[in-house]
């Protein structure tokens, strides 16, 4: 199909951005709910007497089974689709999210934290795969910026709505209350979302836009999910997700702790330093998402402007080491601001070029293995960090903790670029 024609035809139906803003929702509601804990953590270390070793252990079980989540829910969205995949994560999600108000041990927390990981793992699978099912790949980056920006927006709500509800009504009302939103986003998947040849509001020139990739870089023939680690591809994704997610969950879940240690900021209120923190990552996300698309319609092949964008949002990250090291908050929140937007626009990048590297049928498994990779990451980093500040807390100042954990965050990232360079199979790089 020539350009122009292409343009006639995504300029008549735009039913696909409403779903960009069904993803945007459930992935805003899905970072809010896991976030709700790092924001309570001060008064919940109060009230129950935890260390930051306790607190690394419910991080740990989130990540665990996240983890194994990742894994299964990839497979079985492929199998029984992104429509009924989505339904069953998010009611497992919203729930779990729900039960935390009703424990009261470290054990009870874990198990809690533990569910809430098993449902959360369904929406990137879904949602990418979602993505590939409804755009061309020359809108897919940003399409995954704009639902994967949810996540930022999800960060920026948590730190003026969780310290509100916890204000007005208590620690439990704040897991309740936003658990709740998922069953509400429901009501509007259930009544608005379908495949796009199944979907009425989609035009025939719409359903032509979106089928209009040739896609000869991808394999039409299924591919087996033992096959799938074997490829490179696949462990271009797994790099991407495996040395990246540990740092975002680690500016998630001990960010508004570092604030308040560094620099003595009261998380009892809404927080403006944490707000501009993760309202950053909306630009990163969707400015990342932007960015490729733009390369890509500059000449460039999907796979290199991805390559690209990985590069520029891994050297923004790199600033982020002197985080611990100033004294004034301002300069923190900038170089963290940098950073966690940097990590935004990684992610809506190393999302889609796996979606550019594998075909629609396989996309969530692939998606599975390398959110497992990031998850198996996540165990491990939280596990080093609680027995880093607790050995520097012990000694009186828990601040060179923060030190050693904000240079690795700030090199992790040009590693990761430098392994996914050399693991891209060649036929890519001749493009």
């Amino acid at each position: 199909m020539n350009g122009s024609y292409l343009q006639k035809l995504k300029d008549k139906s735009r039913y696909r951005w409403v779903v960009v803003v069904l993803l945007f929702f459930a992935t805003t509601i899905n970072y809010l709910d896991r976030q709700v804990i790092g924001l309570l953590k001060p008064a919940l270390e109060e009230k129950f007497q935890w260390t930051e070793t306790d607190f690394s252990k419910m991080v740990m079980a989130f990540s665990f089974t996240y983890a194994i989540g990742l894994l299964l829910f990839g497979r079985w969205i492929d199998k029984i689709g992104t429509r009924r995949g989505y339904i069953v994560s998010v009611i497992v999600w919203s729930a779990a999210a729900m039960v935390h108000a009703f424990v009261s041990t470290t054990g009870g927390f874990m198990i809690a934290r533990g569910l809430l990981g098993i449902g959360e793992a369904g929406n990137f699978p879904a949602a990418i795969k979602t993505v590939a099912e409804w755009f061309p790949r020359r809108e897919r980056a940003l399409a995954t910026g704009l639902f994967n920006s949810g996540a930022s927006v999800g960060a920026v709500l948590a730190p003026i709505v969780v310290p509100l509800l916890l204000a007005s009504f208590g620690w439990q009302w704040a897991f309740i209350i936003t658990g709740a939103l998922g069953f509400i986003w429901l009501i509007f998947w259930w009544a608005l979302y379908a495949i796009p040849a199944q979907t009425t509001g989609v035009s025939a020139d719409e359903l032509a836009y979106i089928n209009s990739d040739a896609e000869e870089l991808i394999p039409q023939q299924k591919i087996s999910w033992v096959s799938l680690f074997k490829m490179r591809e696949t462990w271009v994704f797994i790099t991407g997700k495996f040395l990246a997610d540990p740092i975002w969950w680690f500016f998630l879940f001990w960010m508004p702790s570092f604030f308040a240690s560094r620099f003595a900021l009261n998380l009892s209120k809404p927080s403006l330093h944490l707000v501009i923190v993760y309202a950053a990552t909306t630009i990163g996300s969707i400015g990342g998402g932007y960015l490729s698309s733009y390369l890509i319609k500059k000449g460039k092949t999907p796979v290199r402007a991805r390559k690209l964008s990985l590069l520029i949002a891994a050297a923004c990250v790199v600033p982020v080491t002197i985080a611990s090291y100033v004294d004034n908050i301002w300069i923190a929140v900038l170089v963290i601001s940098l950073a966690a937007a940097a990590h935004n626009a990684w992610s809506a990048n190393i999302f889609t070029i796996a979606s550019d590297m594998f075909p629609k049928h396989s996309l969530s498994s692939v998606i599975g293995i390398g959110g497992m990779a990031g998850s198996v990451g996540g165990i491990l980093f939280p596990l080093v960090t609680g027995l880093l500040l607790d050995h520097y807390k012990n000694q009186g100042n828990i601040i060179p903790g923060y030190q050693t954990l904000f240079i690795f965050c700030g090199m992790v990232y040009l590693l990761a670029w430098l392994i996914i360079h050399f693991l891209i199979p060649a036929k890519y790089k001749k493009q």
